[in-house]
């Protein structure tokens, strides 16, 4: 359970902690889309990109600090701590900013409204960032078959779907990490998808239904 100080917390760094982790993608993914980058821009980038890992880091310390209970908030937060300690999952960092998409999301009318458009912005924005983490692995590869950004997103496309499609894959043992990632982020946003579409189903039978018995529940005497 939060403590106010905790939620007051959350609630002034969200929007700050958004906005670094679109600066992340930005620093991150330019490189990678444009490697014949001035080594200026290059090493401006990658001090972004440390400044930001910091950033995350003392936000997660904050965090634990202002934890009620500190034990039950690390074993909730493994992720967290993945992705500072391995630089293969800081990629995952930009995901954060999915965070935007979901305060947006509540102009919705309904809450399955807001997680559709929640769980499309996070379908888009991590086959986005899985894209141009298996371009950085395997670009450098001679034995890769994913050497152009548009193959990069054909396999992100057919991999998050669980398509499979077979015809570009990953060599890298890097290449094949971030896949794994991947294709568990497919499967748990597929069925947040089935679910939404689930109980819009069973909502709008339930509509259906009462709407049918009106008429000869009036009818009554």
């Amino acid at each position: 359970m939060k403590t106010e100080l905790s939620a007051m917390y959350e609630r002034r760094a969200s929007w700050p902690l958004t906005a670094a982790a679109v600066v992340f993608l930005v620093v991150y993914a330019w490189p990678i889309l444009q490697p014949d980058l001035p080594a200026g821009v290059v090493r401006a980038c990658s001090i972004v990109n440390v400044a930001i890992w910091i950033i995350f880091g003392v936000d997660y310390l904050v965090r634990l600090a202002l934890a009620p209970n500190k034990l039950r908030f690390i074993r909730g937060h493994v992720l967290d701590i993945l992705v500072l300690a391995l630089p293969l999952l800081r990629p995952l960092r930009a995901v954060r900013a999915t965070t935007a998409l979901a305060r947006l999301g509540r102009a919705a009318v309904t809450l399955r409204g807001q997680t559709i458009a929640y769980v499309v912005g996070a379908v888009s924005l991590l086959g986005f960032v899985a894209a141009v983490a298996v371009l950085d692995a395997e670009r450098s590869s001679a034995d890769a078959n994913i050497k152009s950004f548009g193959d990069a997103a054909w396999w992100a496309a057919t991999t998050i779907t669980t398509v499979g499609y077979g015809d570009r894959f990953p060599t890298t043992a890097e290449g094949k990490w971030v896949g794994a990632a991947l294709m568990i982020g497919g499967i748990a946003l597929a069925g947040t998808i089935t679910a939404a579409l689930a109980s819009w189903f069973v909502e709008h039978i339930g509509d259906v239904e009462r709407a049918d018995a009106k008429p000869s529940t009036s009818s009554k005497p």
